[in-house]
């Protein structure tokens, strides 16, 4: 413990540092102000909602020394299961490229589909954080995590090629940026998304909307406290507020991640990573009610309002997180491998090392039984 001398220190160290830094609030205050007067009451409106989630990628993760096995699973709010693969840190990259099309080339998966829409045909160059294992060198599980992302904006990709019965909005888990894909394929991506909305409205008259809603925010992190100061979003309704690109631009290291197609730099270089128009989005009737961070389609910004009262509906329902859309919820609750399913996945992972040791697997069954971690007993 900090012994009461050393506690006074410490108080008025941090009082001094405070009073020294109080100009960098006065300047976020000064930042955030003038959205007050821009902020937008939501009017409720009926659409139907459906989200798409992947497994988190740190909570299914099979661990079973030397092995790493992680799934690849895709489902949306309804239960449909659109991706179930299973990939370590160490599965050649040229196994999963072959699992993507057929042996005359002809795509078999969503992300092979997406591939064959960009015009690549490996996964190297369709992102550069995925690259073939070299021989000696040591292996990042971090191109796994790539690797999802990249099927969930394949079937996001494909999704809007259904049918749909009714004008519908579709809830990304995140935001609608991406820094995985190669060169400008990502905005050539977008472009295609675009196109297929377009073809739901003059075929079949059905208005598709896309939105992406994340849990944390680094623009909602670093004005949090400004704007409660400030009274922004501290409305008795639900209310929202449109992000300019300038405030964006101040919360990220990189400012390319919050440069949309509407922001256009001296050196002329293009938007590679950003398909959403960032919102501020307070969906409850309370001040003090939770504010989310949401990215609205790029081309369909001015539709803010539509697109807004159609998620309110969904997120009053919310639960067990209060005013957070709960088709998101429903999704992460049907993608989540826990409890009976991860114990039977688990057993799996040992079935197979028992298969591969052969007259030695009896071994397995005394190292299962000892206790890999003995220091927990100091909390016991």
């Amino acid at each position: 413990m900090i012994d009461p001398a050393s506690q006074a220190q410490l108080k008025a160290a941090i009082a001094d540092c405070i009073q020294t830094d109080q100009t960098i609030l006065d300047q976020l205050r000064q930042e955030i102000r003038p959205l007050k007067h821009v902020t937008r009451r939501i009017q409720p409106r009926a659409t139907t909602s459906i989200s798409l989630v992947g497994t988190d990628g740190g909570n299914n993760q099979l661990r079973f020394d030397p092995f790493l096995i992680q799934l690849i699973r895709v489902v949306d709010s309804s239960n449909n299961e659109y991706c179930l693969e299973v990939v370590s840190p160490t599965t050649p990259i040229q196994k999963l490229n072959a699992r993507q099309f057929t042996a005359d080339g002809t795509p078999q998966t969503a992300l092979g589909e997406m591939m064959h829409f960009l015009g690549v045909h490996s996964l190297a160059a369709l992102s550069p954080m995925i690259r073939p294992i070299q021989a000696g060198q040591p292996v990042s599980p971090r191109w796994v995590e790539v690797y999802r992302e990249l099927v969930e904006w394949a079937i996001l990709f494909a999704i809007l090629k259904k049918d749909f019965g009714t004008d519908s909005l579709i809830v990304y888990d995140g935001l609608l940026r991406s820094k995985v894909f190669a060169r400008d394929l990502f905005q050539r991506l977008l472009q295609g998304m675009q196109l297929r909305i377009d073809e739901q409205w003059r075929q079949h008259r059905r208005r598709i909307y896309l939105v992406g809603i994340a849990k944390h925010s680094k623009v909602l992190s670093r004005y949090r406290l400004a704007m409660a100061l400030e009274g922004v979003l501290q409305t008795d309704y639900p209310a929202y507020v449109e992000v300019p690109r300038e405030i964006e631009e101040k919360a990220y290291v990189w400012s390319e991640f919050a440069r949309g197609n509407d922001r256009v730099t001296d050196d002329g270089e293009i938007n590679k990573f950003v398909g959403g128009k960032m919102f501020l989005v307070k969906f409850g009737a309370f001040r003090h009610d939770p504010i989310w961070p949401v990215d609205i389609f790029e081309p369909q910004r001015e539709h803010a309002q539509e697109i807004l009262g159609s998620l309110l509906a969904d997120a009053i329902n919310g639960f067990p997180v209060p005013y957070y859309p709960r088709c998101l919820q429903k999704a992460h609750e049907h993608a989540a491998l826990i409890d009976f399913d991860f114990a039977v996945l688990q057993d799996f992972i040992y079935d197979g090392v028992r298969a591969s040791l052969g007259g030695a697997a009896g071994l397995l069954d005394a190292f299962q039984l000892q206790d890999v971690d003995p220091s927990r007993q100091r909390y016991e």
